[in-house]
């Protein structure tokens, strides 16, 4: 009995270490995020196109919070330094029509001209964002400006430069309330992204 009694403690004392490893882990994690998060990218405004990744539409046809500060975003930039707008994102559960056909209607309602938003609304996550849009850019453009959500923009970013992409970015602020979601996400986010550079997943 006093075997199984030590091995019993011998496992429970292995899987209390190991959740205090991912949990110490976790939160590395996090500290590196925020602080990559809190120094972004400069946006330089000489880019040759914006690219406006997606996030929630309601089912109502309403971008979500965190998608409509990501379109404010991208309108001030436009303002600021008109350039072709390529706005990404299919259509996801609930969602009435692709995500990246709402931001062209909810730019274009804003003032911005048609010309010069393209929806592209095949993509699923966010490398397939990127890899769309850059077949969308304009004949000759070199480089661009991601816009999407500050907590998101590194890992963004990131795939960017795999992608081998000239880039800047924005980021639009992440509401509080959904601060301690979205972070969580991210962190699993990019344990999965360096789990596909290095070949464990696809």
């Amino acid at each position: 009995m006093s075997g199984k009694h030590g091995c019993g403690g011998w496992l429970v004392g292995l899987i209390l270490k190991l959740i205090v490893l991912a949990a110490a882990l976790f939160a590395v994690a996090l500290g590196i995020i925020y602080l990559m998060e809190k120094n972004p990218p400069r946006w330089t405004g000489n880019n040759d196109a914006v690219v406006v990744l997606g996030a929630q539409v309601y089912p109502d046809g309403r971008p979500s919070p965190q998608l409509e500060l990501r379109l404010e975003a991208a309108l001030n930039a436009y303002q600021a330094h008109p350039v072709p707008v390529i706005v990404c994102g299919a259509q996801g559960k609930n969602e009435p029509a692709p995500e990246g056909q709402i931001m062209r209607d909810w730019l274009i309602q804003k003032g911005v001209p048609s010309r010069d938003v393209t929806a592209e609304c095949d993509s699923m996550d966010t490398r397939q964002n990127l890899q769309n849009a850059a077949r969308l850019l304009p004949p000759g453009a070199q480089s661009i400006t991601i816009v999407t959500s500050d907590y998101h923009l590194p890992r963004a970013m990131q795939l960017a430069r795999d992608l081998g992409l000239s880039a800047d970015g924005i980021g639009s602020p992440c509401k509080p309330e959904y601060w301690v979601k979205n972070h969580f996400r991210e962190v699993l986010a990019w344990g999965k992204y360096f789990a596909v550079r290095l070949g464990i997943l696809r």
